[in-house]
Formats: C-alpha cells, structure tokens, sequence
C-alpha cells in the first residue's frame, strides 16, 4: 500500500512537472524564441532576411566580394533600417525557390525577399506583405531563335525552367506540348540555355533582363505572358510583422527611397 501510494504520488509530480515545462516553452518556434517574431528580432538585435545568391539584379553572390548584391537585398536593408534604425543588423540566408517556404517555416529565417510571387496557393503556407515588385513571365531565347513569343513552344521545343518556381507551373499550363527541363537555380538554368539544352529559358521578365545583361546574345522575346506580383513571405501568423514589413514599405515608396533602389537595379522594369 505504501509503495502503492509513493508510485501515485511521483508520477502525479512527474505529470504536473511536465505540464508546467510545456506551459513555460510553449509557443517557441525553432529559433528558440516566441510567436512574437518582431518582438525575437528587437530582442536579439538582428533580422534575418532569406535571399537569393543566383539571381542577378536581385540577389547575385559577387564572386570578387562575397557580398550578395541586388535589388532585394538593399530593399531589405531599407526596410530594416525603417523598421529600427541603427538597432538592428540585417543579416542573410541563401534561399531557392525549391527551398525558401521550408527555411521560413523551420525558423532559418525571419522573412524572405527573394523574387516570390504571390499566389493563393502560396498563402496557405506563409503570410504575405503588400507587393512590392510587379514582374511578368517571359521567354529568354538565343538571338536569331525562331522562337518569337510562347505560341512557338510547340512539341519538340525545350523549355529551361526552375524547380519550385511559378514560372514552371505555368508554362505546362500555357505551353502544354512543349517539353520543361527542370533545374536547381537560374545559374544551372542559365549555363544549360547557353550549353544548347534547352531551345528557351522562362522566368519572371525582371530576371530575364539580369542573365541578357551578363550575355547580350540572348534575347528576351514575346514580352510578358502573366502577372508575377513579389511579395514578402513570413511565417504564417506573425500578422504584427507583415504590418511593420508594411509600413516600412510604404514610408520607402513615398519618401522616393524604393524608386532609388528600383532605378538602380531594375533599369527595364515595368
């Protein structure tokens, strides 16, 4: 009876231990930090944005610096410095668009501003800031291509496209009959275009520009065939940041800050 009673009396301890546990570490996420994402930032002096380093005009590694230079990236330092002046540091994480929903959602990051359309799709996985990009799909082909515009991906033709990417979805959608090759990032893409494996390349217009800037004898053809608006991805949930993202976006756009930033990168844009 006593051995009995002692037995109840720990596991009852045991039980009440466990549930305070969870109720102190409840609602942290793999950072290790609250819900509170904004309130994770402030505290730990930092904002970690997830970007791309094989885009160029947008987020491109420079072999020469290490630095990742683009168009995201100074928007993203704009928009931290709006948010908390000199308080917090912005740091970066190499995303894909294969892996950028998963670093976001696993804590790697605290937003991502890597040329990501807004979809509905994409909006039941993470939360979304107002666009700040508006991009268009095209078609990147040799010069001299007889290739005009999506109307010639017929059967035969070989379309470079890259995985997780809206531009992929799309094209099977509009382009039915044409074969789609798909690859890790633009630079795979891009060297496979140049190698002769592919007949055209697709992707929003504003990254297109980026690749027939770094080689002049590929073409963008046919103009835009959808409307890609980029958004900024966090996690889902963390309404209090996406409105911050949002004011700091908005104070960008109107004290001429985005369009110095845009004009510098983004010379072809819409």
């Amino acid at each position: 009876m006593f051995k009995t009673k002692n037995f109840v009396k720990m596991a009852l301890v045991t039980t009440m231990a466990a549930l305070f546990l969870a109720g102190c570490g409840g609602n942290k996420d793999p950072k290790g930090g609250s819900n509170d994402v904004l309130g994770q930032i402030k505290e730990e002096k930092k904002i970690v944005f997830g970007v791309k380093h094989d885009t160029r005009l947008f987020g491109l590694k420079n072999p020469s610096t290490g630095e990742v230079e683009g168009f995201d990236i100074d928007l993203s330092k704009a928009l931290a410095e709006e948010m908390f002046g000199k308080d917090v540091k912005p740091e970066y994480v190499e995303v894909t668009s294969k892996t950028r929903v998963g670093l976001l959602n696993n804590g790697k990051v605290d937003a991502v501003v890597a040329t990501m359309t807004i979809t509905e799709e994409r909006k039941k996985e993470v939360d979304f800031t107002d666009v700040y990009f508006d991009a268009g799909q095209s078609l990147l082909v040799k010069k001299g291509s007889k290739i005009k515009s999506i109307k010639d991906l017929k059967k035969g033709t070989k379309v470079l496209a890259v995985k997780g990417s809206t531009s992929t979805i799309n094209i099977r959608e509009k382009a039915p009959e044409t074969t789609v090759l798909e690859f890790e990032n633009y630079a795979e893409a891009f060297t496979a275009l140049k190698a002769g494996k592919g007949d055209a390349l697709t992707t929003d217009d504003a990254i297109l520009y980026g690749m027939a800037e770094e080689d002049p004898s590929f073409e963008l053809v046919g103009g835009t065939f959808t409307d890609e608006p980029y958004g900024i991805a966090v996690k889902k949930g963390n309404k209090v940041l996406v409105d911050e993202l949002n004011k700091a976006l908005k104070s960008l756009k109107e004290s001429g800050k985005y369009d110095e930033i845009k004009n510098k990168w983004i010379k072809n844009s819409k």
